[in-house]
């Protein structure tokens, strides 16, 4: 997922205003290393070895007081406002500014101190505010207001039409036209939810940090040596004997699915469950309801009934009838599969408890992973312990290069150790395609204390046309086991997978061709799209045959156990889709409360009882954990975006097979020329229908999930 921190997500807005540090923190700008432009080879580099916390607050003063100027010159010329004396120089106010956010932004996701969460809480409101100052600035908006309406008859081509009226209509949104005193208000909901943000992503990393320490190695029967490694080493990083079950999903996980203590199971899931939901000081619910209720109030000022409807205005499903509509479209059939998944493992449970070999239980949410393995080793002779093997990371990053290169003539370079880095572990490879600097790619794959749960792409600066001309820095972040000292990282199914997702957010970046930067954002149920898609290729014959070899014997993957994987595709759709579509559709549910009130225990329960969830499973993301909601807006109203991404994804595919190939070169440079390279340049859309000659079928979806078409 393309998810960013409160702080780099502000990064992107407009904002201005000198802001008061404590003086102990401060550095003369012209001695802060974080000020200076990105020097080096690649069109300029991250200086990442000189980051230190202590270093921002000067930075952000300065670099505010900057782009204060840079606005202030837009908004006070007295010459009649046009496109090149208004907007181009709105594409490239604030560039300090940018390049402080954007060290900032992934510091605090993927290093994470007590000095960086210190900067985040004091500084959030401040950028927030600042951000409004440019929005609520009367004169730059006049001039905006008076191109806007000149769109038709002022020369302008499409992309310049389409920059003016997406910018008014941007600034429209964000509340140019209130009153004064509604300025005001608004300015005091957006820095109160900055608060509510930091605190939130703050107290659910602390209960992240956490961990069981288990003593007694019996315990730990039926999980794989390489996941019993990556938990003594963890044990060993905290300064404790025995094995840690770190409270994140990829230390969680591999413990649901294959240890066979039941006790264990219950033990780790409940932790993980009940991350922010302890009623202790990491408690996020009450941060969540004021979260909640400052959202509605916000969109209610603004015009809007719901926090919904103002945040969908610039989606691809532009309603929230039209995302839940798509949502319940899917939802009956994962029902009903789950409820087909659970009677096959209570029939091997059972089966199992008549041969004596353990007592008669229930199917329990921290039984449903590791029964759906022991149906899926009995139906397909497939154990996912016997895919790890294949799965050697430095191996499928190598995939992940050589699909990018075969299908969009993207050519990598591996140049670790060449350029700074914020982490030993990092590596950057130097990107060309057609002989062309494409720009720089970067990846920090492991998990660490201090960095935020799940996987993410970055875009450390966007490609860009109009001058300064810029070259991309694009970087996958992730959070495999790292093992032992020496060992090789074997990962999941799952996390090859998630790999070429991020991959794909990292191709997108890479391949795009956009004259003005802000054209380059595309809508939230856009974003997902490249990245799905890019997950088909893991397992291609060719990806497979090259680089999923078996870590010792150098074999690769045998086509039986590749045709089990594929027999299963559709194997335990119902859990997946169901997991994901309850915290999709509370989410869409949360935030269409008008008036924004809410409990959030009582929400949660009332609204799982009322959809029918089944009590096999949880929420892939509970609302005290949903870090996509409640650590900025990004995601909120939005979480449905996967849904909609996947319906042209699976579609899009489709066009694939149709030409007869995954590789088919004609169908890729059209993929690549409609859609991965014209960011937002033209409606996202119309560019599919010109793609693909329609609307996406979500039948494909249907298809490609297993469920019912019609």
């Amino acid at each position: 997922m393309r998810h960013l921190s409160l702080a780099a997500a502000l990064a992107a807005l407009l904002s201005t205003s000198a802001m008061a540090s404590p003086p102990q923190l401060a550095q003369a700008p012209a001695a802060n290393p974080l000020l200076a432009p990105w020097t080096g080879p690649y069109g300029g580099v991250p200086p990442w070895d000189k980051v230190k916390p202590e270093l921002f607050p000067a930075a952000f003063e300065a670099a505010l007081a900057e782009r204060k100027q840079d606005y202030d010159r837009i908004a006070n010329n007295p010459a009649k406002p046009t496109f090149a004396n208004t907007f181009v120089p709105m594409q490239n106010a604030g560039q300090t500014l940018n390049r402080v956010m954007t060290l900032f932004g992934v510091m605090t996701g993927n290093m994470n101190t007590p000095a960086y969460q210190a900067l985040d809480r004091e500084w959030s409101p401040k950028l927030s505010k600042a951000s409004d100052e440019i929005t609520f600035n009367p004169k730059l908006f006049a001039r905006i207001e008076a191109i806007y309406k000149a769109r038709d008859t002022s020369g302008l081509d499409a992309q310049q039409k389409r920059l003016v009226t997406r910018t008014y209509d941007s600034f429209v949104r964000q509340g140019a036209k209130l009153t004064p005193a509604q300025k005001e208000e608004l300015s005091a909901f957006n820095q109160n939810l900055a608060i509510n943000f930091s605190e939130f992503s703050q107290r659910l990393l602390a209960d992240e940090g956490t961990a069981i320490i288990v003593t007694d190695e019996a315990r730990l029967t039926g999980l794989p040596d390489s996941v019993k490694a990556v938990a003594k080493a963890a044990a060993a990083e905290r300064g404790q004997q025995g094995w840690a079950i770190v409270n994140t999903r990829s230390a969680v996980d591999p413990v649901l699915t294959f240890a066979t203590d039941r006790a264990l199971r219950e033990q780790v899931w409940r932790a993980f469950t009940k991350r922010g939901d302890n009623g202790d000081i990491n408690d996020t619910k009450a941060t969540i309801a004021r979260i909640v209720r400052l959202r509605a109030n916000r969109a209610h000022l603004l015009g809007f009934k719901t926090h919904a409807d103002w945040r969908m205005q610039d989606t691809m499903a532009k309603t929230p009838a039209a995302a839940m509509d798509l949502m319940m479209r899917v939802w009956p059939a994962a029902k009903a599969r789950v409820a087909e998944e659970v009677r096959d493992m209570q029939a091997i449970a059972d089966a199992s408890a008549a041969k004596g070999e353990g007592a008669k239980i229930t199917i329990e949410p921290w039984d449903y992973r590791f029964y759906q393995e022991k149906v899926r080793k009995s139906r397909y002779d497939l154990d996912q312990a016997e895919l790890k093997p294949y799965f050697e990371l430095n191996n499928i990053i190598q995939g992940s290069l050589y699909a990018a290169n075969r299908l969009y003539g993207l050519e990598f370079k591996e140049i670790t150790g060449t350029v700074p880095v914020f982490e030993p572990n990092m590596r950057v490879w130097h990107v060309t395609r057609g002989g062309k600097e494409v720009g720089l790619f970067y990846r920090d794959d492991f998990a660490r204390t201090g960095k935020r749960s799940g996987a993410w792409a970055n875009t450390y600066r966007g490609q860009r046309n109009l001058p300064p001309v810029q070259t991309v820095l694009s970087s996958n972040n992730n959070n495999f086991a790292k093992g032992a000292k020496g060992e090789p990282v074997l990962i999941s199914l799952d996390d090859a997978e998630t790999l070429f997702h991020e991959f794909g957010h990292a191709i997108h970046a890479m391949l795009q061709n956009v004259t003005y930067p802000g054209l380059a954002g595309t809508p939230r149920d856009f974003v997902e799209y490249p990245s799905q898609v890019n997950e088909h290729w893991l397992l291609t014959r060719d990806v497979l045959d090259k680089y999923a070899r078996h870590y010792k014997t150098g074999q690769p993957m045998p086509q039986a156990l590749l045709d089990k994987i594929k027999a299963s595709e559709t194997f335990n759709q119902g859990f997946a889709t169901t997991e994901y579509l309850s915290s999709a559709i509370l989410d869409m549910k949360l935030h269409t409360i008008p008036d924004g009130i809410v409990d959030p225990a009582a929400f949660e329960a009332t609204t799982l009882r009322e959809i029918g969830m089944p009590k096999e499973l949880v929420m892939r993301h509970r609302l005290p954990q949903f870090n996509h909601l409640f650590s900025s807006d990004s995601y909120s109203a939005g979480y449905y975006s996967y849904l909609w991404s996947e319906t042209m994804d699976a579609d899009t595919f489709a066009a694939f097979e149709e030409a007869g190939s995954p590789w088919d070169k004609a169908t890729a440079d059209r993929f690549a020329k409609i859609l991965l390279s014209t960011g937002n340049e033209t409606d996202r859309a119309e560019a599919y229908r010109a793609f693909r000659g329609r609307d996406p079928d979500v039948n494909a979806l249907l298809k490609q999930r297993g469920f019912p078409t019609k």
